[in-house]
């Protein structure tokens, strides 16, 4: 357990693997209450086989609360994904950002167990994008993900207090970012999803990895840039 939310529910985080293992790698199935489908995912990673190179911390809801309501934001409403230190802003509405940064156990929790980690490798699971989002990180790695799980490779907006952009700025080397899941998860997209971890999660630091796909090359259809675009909401 890695923390309490508002209401007092365990924050859980399962290891799967070796602590110890070179590649660290931290999976977070639902941040938004009402965007729960990568809690799917998230338990398919907990009962699938390890990998002997990697650990992989799996944290199937960081808002246990707002997954029992229904609701996007914490029992506080507050929009957990504006409420990290990175480029905090006061918003309100919909995506209230708190009081102020890291206002909530549950951000708290998470940026714990970040920091702890360390991890070579964060995702972040929402919806209903249907895409996966050039976050900050790694763009080789956030490629090969979007290849191996099927969704387009989409640069959105960045958001005030995100937890991606903090985690990308907080730890220099690592990789964070988002993956939106459709509206509708089948559990085709969850396996595809399950398999697409722990491949990138094996491949890791690997030289063969993104070797066809350098930034810019034949086999990357982006030429290296991804595809722009602003899409609001999400995130």
């Amino acid at each position: 357990m890695i923390g309490h939310s508002v209401r007092g529910r365990p924050i859980v985080a399962t290891l799967s693997g070796d602590a110890t293992a070179p590649e660290r790698v931290v999976v977070i199935g639902c941040v938004h209450g009402d965007e729960p489908a990568g809690m799917r995912v998230a338990r398919e990673l907990v009962a699938s086989a390890r990998l002997p190179d990697a650990a992989i911390w799996v944290v199937p809801s960081l808002n246990p609360d707002g997954v029992a309501a229904g609701t996007r934001g914490n029992a506080h409403g507050v929009d957990l994904n504006r409420n990290f230190p990175f480029d905090w802003q006061p918003l309100g509405g919909l995506e209230y950002s708190g009081t102020h940064a890291l206002s909530e156990p549950e951000s708290r929790a998470a940026q714990r167990l970040i920091l702890r980690v360390k991890p070579d490798l964060t995702i972040w699971f929402h919806q209903p994008l249907d895409l996966v989002d050039r976050s900050g990180g790694d763009p080789m790695i956030e490629r090969r993900f979007s290849q191996l799980i099927g969704l387009p490779l989409v640069r959105l907006s960045r958001y005030p207090g995100s937890a991606s952009s903090w985690q990308n700025h907080a730890l220099p080397g690592s990789t964070a970012f988002v993956v939106e899941l459709p509206s509708v998860v089948r559990g085709e997209l969850v396996r595809r999803a399950t398999s697409a971890i722990l491949t990138v999660a094996g491949e890791y630091g690997s030289p063969d990895v993104g070797g066809a796909m350098t930034p810019g090359s034949a086999a990357d259809p982006t030429g290296g840039i991804g595809i722009g675009l602003d899409i609001q909401p999400g995130g």
